[in-house]
């Protein structure tokens, strides 16, 4: 198994207990991922410390005040370690006052080109900004490959696949109030299908009242083999291709 995104700084243990959980669990690799400068060179110790663990560094759409040339500057630089295989979470959130548009969106805006430029995958997040994140996408991010992380934006599907964006699915889509996004999940191919945690957050329904962590991710993923009508091993093998050609790990 795989989880496409995580949070280990954020998670409780320490980063080799969570590890040590996950492997025992069946994660083969993960994804950390970092949203300032402090949680993406968190992520990237991870990621030198542990051989399953691969970092990602990006300046999340809530951290984006003030972006400017030195914050692209630091990231380029994270960007640069060999234990780096994609740039972000970036993208719009406008659930919560916070940084303005602007500064939300000159910090994706960034991270779209530094993504392009070094040829790593972006890692998309979006909540409350759906239309506005599709937009931005669509002026800029051609060519890049793009994954939608923690999908939330089932009525965007069909021009997600459109455009290439490989689909993931978090610990939510196991909620019985997401029907829509269990729908959304029955219909990506199986090439375009991630699957992750999200940790700590959007723990899957089994074990919601646990913080969540990288070892949970097989909750979700066996709520999608049921719902998909697929094998374990078929699911298992499906996302693991998906995240490898993405990743590139």
């Amino acid at each position: 198994m795989i989880d496409s995104h995580t949070h280990l700084h954020l998670c409780e243990g320490t980063p080799a207990e969570l590890v040590e959980r996950a492997v025992a669990a069946g994660v083969t690799k993960l994804l950390t991922v970092g949203t300032d400068g402090a949680s993406c060179r968190a992520a990237l110790a991870a990621a030198e410390a542990f051989p399953q663990v691969y970092a990602a560094v990006g300046r999340h759409p809530t951290n984006a005040h003030g972006f400017d040339a030195a914050d692209l500057a630091e990231l380029k630089a994270l960007a640069a370690h060999p234990r780096c295989l994609a740039i972000g979470e970036t993208g719009l959130d406008f659930y919560r006052e916070g940084p303005t548009r602007e500064d939300q969106e000159r910090a994706f805006s960034a991270q779209i080109e530094l993504a392009r430029e070094l040829g790593k995958p972006l890692i998309i997040h979006t909540r409350a900004a759906d239309e506005a994140t599709m937009t931005h996408l669509a002026r800029e991010a051609d060519g890049v490959s793009v994954v939608m992380h923690c999908f939330s934006m089932p009525e965007q599907l069909d021009e997600c696949l459109e455009r290439g964006y490989a689909i993931s699915f978090a610990g939510n889509v196991t909620y019985k109030s997401a029907q829509d996004l269990a729908r959304a999940a029955r219909c990506v191919p199986a090439d375009r299908l991630l699957v992750e945690t999200d940790a700590p957050y959007l723990t899957p329904q089994k074990v919601r009242k646990y913080k969540n962590e990288p070892a949970f991710v097989a909750h979700t993923l066996s709520f999608l083999e049921e719902l998909r009508g697929v094998s374990h091993l078929e699911l298992e093998a499906a996302t693991e291709a998906t995240a490898a050609r993405v990743f590139g790990w």
